[in-house]
């Protein structure tokens, strides 16, 4: 079903004189009307998690067992150590 297709319902929203402001200028440089400025900030909050934190997913990444309980504080020197490794030669396969 297209969006004009669907049937819309009407709501109040109080803004603020400067929300108002920043509503107008998005619809016209956007080119599309306020209330489709509303409609796109609406879907963007919710797809987005309802404004959460994009950073909240790496909560607990790092509760493996063989996880460093250090981490946070000595995190520079697991980097440097990380780059340390990637820098040394690969060990070379003998053939039979």
């Amino acid at each position: 079903m297209s969006r004009r297709k669907q049937v819309r319902e009407p709501i109040q929203v109080y803004l603020t004189a400067a929300e108002r402001r920043r509503l107008d200028l998005l619809a016209e440089t956007l080119g599309v009307s306020r209330a489709e400025v509303l409609r796109r900030g609406l879907e963007t909050v919710a797809v987005e998690g309802q404004g959460a934190d994009p950073l909240d997913a790496l909560v607990g990444a790092f509760d493996a067992p063989a996880a460093p309980r250090d981490l946070a504080a000595n995190h520079d020197e697991y980097l440097a150590a990380d780059e340390e490794r990637a820098w040394r030669p690969a060990a070379r396969r003998r053939s039979s």
